[in-house]
């Protein structure tokens, strides 16, 4: 089993779509979750690559967040597009990392990777309130490299 693999169980993986569907019910933003095995660059750095690579920059708001894992690496990054930065205080992926961290020190990956969704998911339905009009844009599934 890769590492990759190894990092969620099923169930888990299932609860953090879960997580990704109701923290998107009140909003018209966006989040995805991608993990991969390792990288040699900064978090940050692939974080935006996967986002593009994703396409998650063709929201209507421009309101996608990223929640990036390399796992061998023991790094992970969240990456806001254009609408949302503009809107949330400085500090606050950092503030999100956080509490992230401390879950993942202690082998919790579900509760780190749930954690960090409920937190966006609650920027993202204060600056991007749920419309009538709303449209699920991008997938909630788990992406894997």
């Amino acid at each position: 089993m890769s590492k990759v693999e190894a990092f969620l169980s099923k169930s888990e993986e299932e609860d953090i779509v879960e997580a990704i569907r109701l923290a998107e019910e009140n909003t018209s933003g966006e989040i995805r979750v991608h993990l991969e095995k390792e990288t040699s660059i900064a978090p940050i750095d692939r974080a935006v690559e996967v986002f593009n690579m994703l396409k998650m920059e063709n929201t209507k708001d421009r309101n996608g967040v990223i929640i990036y894992v390399a796992i061998k690496s023991k790094q992970f990054a969240i990456y806001g597009d254009k609408g949302i930065n503009e809107k949330v205080a400085d500090d606050f992926w950092n503030s999100t990392k956080d509490i992230m961290l401390n879950h993942f020190k202690n082998g919790e990956n579900k509760q780190a990777l749930v954690d960090g969704i409920l937190s966006a998911g609650q920027q993202l339905k204060h600056h991007f309130p749920h419309q009538d009009d709303d449209v699920n844009e991008l997938s909630n599934e788990i992406s894997k490299g």
